[in-house]
């Protein structure tokens, strides 16, 4: 069977329209992280303390992209996600205009901006309807991209709290967030024949399907380790090695960037080699790097380096997970995006407060990195024990076009 060239085979205005709400989307969602010196001084936040208020949005976020899983099945791509992004709007203006003086306030601002970590649950949906089987992992690696946003929070959000203040930041990014917003609204369109909107049973059917169970936990590694990297590297710079918050913010962006430049990669890559092959690889190296990170290394350089491997790895797993997923959950995913998604959501979730917490309570960051380190090595056994199943059921060349 001759394929379709990938930029042929889809709608490319929606898969470029999708990157850039989910960009700037998941620019917001982080953004507590790079503010959380200057944030935390103000306010006089612990260790702990600073490790929630970076973790909650991305709990917030996990839990919302269930809802914004059943959203999408049921509006469509495209009216769920102008909901969602007028939701981050309006949560921006309060940060701005309002008073936030309290750990709590922190704590309630987390969870509005945990919407904008939904969108997860739209772009990608809006993408992937648009595209065949065999380019599946191209199409969500490039949407999937948009976490550089992660990068952008890092580089920009510390100077301006230095410039203008923390707390105008928040009407700073509103900025950008309309610009994305107008975008989506001109350019992205739901793909034609979308599968019908399920019931709540029907959702919660999937999960009696063991195969769900094993993406989320995949996920909840690779996005996690990234997301939960992503929101807590600059407090670990300025805490483990002094730098100042523009430069700890710098060095957290050289390692986003490169976990989240790579997602189109290790989609394409999963798309030529499979994504079994593409995900095991990764895990080994992600393991191996974070394992070193946890040995707290002398040199802030040093830990750059070991950061960005780490995340390099962790990014193109991210990809290749998703090449995957719409190869098993075709029809259902709208609904394991949001779950997916959601498993990834909470292991950033968990990483970025293990992390705060291990600080406060052994004076180092070395238990948090090394359990987590320990997750994907349990990962990598994990995906040993299904590849057989999957190769010879679902992602058989009887069944599907993809390489699995």
């Amino acid at each position: 069977m001759q394929k379709t060239s990938f930029w042929k085979a889809g709608h490319t205005p929606t898969l470029l329209a999708a990157f850039f709400y989910f960009d700037l989307s998941f620019m917001v969602w982080v953004l507590l992280g790079p503010l959380a010196i200057q944030i935390s001084k103000d306010l006089g936040l612990t260790a702990a303390q600073k490790g929630l208020v970076v973790a909650t949005p991305l709990l917030a976020g996990a839990l919302l992209r269930i809802v914004m899983g059943v959203l999408v099945d049921h509006l469509k791509p495209k009216k769920a996600g102008l909901i969602g992004q007028l939701v981050v709007l309006a949560g921006l203006c309060w940060a701005w205009l309002g008073n936030l003086h309290s750990y709590e306030q922190l704590l309630f601002l987390g969870v509005i901006l945990g919407v904008a970590g939904s969108a997860f649950a739209v772009a990608l949906p809006l993408a992937s309807r648009w595209y065949p089987p065999e380019h599946q992992g191209t199409a969500l690696g490039i949407a999937g991209a948009g976490n550089s946003g992660t990068a952008f929070a890092a580089l920009f959000a510390p100077a301006l709290a230095i410039a203008f203040g923390w707390q105008n930041v928040f009407g700073l990014a509103l900025i950008p967030l309309i610009v994305a917003l107008s975008v989506y609204l001109i350019f992205a369109k739901d793909a034609p024949g979308s599968a019908p909107s399920k019931s709540l049973a029907e959702y919660l059917a999937v999960l009696k399907d063991k195969d769900a169970w094993w993406f989320m936990f995949f996920y909840s590694v690779t996005f996690g380790g990234f997301s939960g990297l992503a929101s807590s590297l600059t407090i670990y710079f300025n805490t483990q090695y002094g730098l100042n918050p523009v430069t700890a913010g710098y060095f957290t962006a050289a390692c986003v960037f490169a976990g989240s430049l790579v997602r189109p990669l290790g989609g394409r890559v999963a798309d030529r080699i499979g994504g079994i092959k593409t995900l095991s690889v990764m895990y080994s190296i992600a393991a191996a790097f974070l394992f070193i990170a946890a040995t707290g290394l002398q040199s802030a350089a040093g830990a750059v380096v070991v950061f960005v491997f780490a995340m390099l790895a962790l990014g193109t797993g991210n990809g290749a997970v998703f090449q995957l997923v719409p190869q098993r959950f075709r029809k259902e995913m709208g609904v394991m995006t949001g779950l997916v998604g959601m498993a990834g959501g909470i292991g950033g979730f968990y990483l970025a407060a293990s992390m705060g917490y291990s600080r406060q309570i052994t004076g180092s960051y070395q238990l948090g990195l090394s359990i987590f380190a320990s997750l994907a090595i349990i990962a990598l056994i994990g995906l040993s024990l299904v590849k057989k199943r999957w190769r010879t059921t679902w992602g058989s060349a009887a069944m599907t076009t993809a390489k699995i």
